[in-house]
């Protein structure tokens, strides 16, 4: 796994655990995996982002200029 050893994951959790304490790791361990999750949904669907201006947005545009 990535080569690591044993040992070294181990020092990488208790690291781990040093820094963010026993009570945040589960709320970090969710959020993860709801951002994984989206971004696999998300590219899945394949959705792109409409950078168009509507109606009213092009009036105020060429206002300015």
């Amino acid at each position: 796994m990535l080569g690591l050893s044993p040992l070294e994951l181990a020092v990488i959790a208790i690291i781990i655990v040093l820094l963010f304490g026993t009570r945040r790791l589960p709320e970090l361990g969710s959020g993860l995996g709801k951002a994984i999750s989206n971004f696999k949904k998300t590219y899945k669907e394949g959705a792109a982002i409409d950078v168009t201006p509507k109606e009213g947005e092009k009036a105020a545009t060429e206002e300015k200029k």
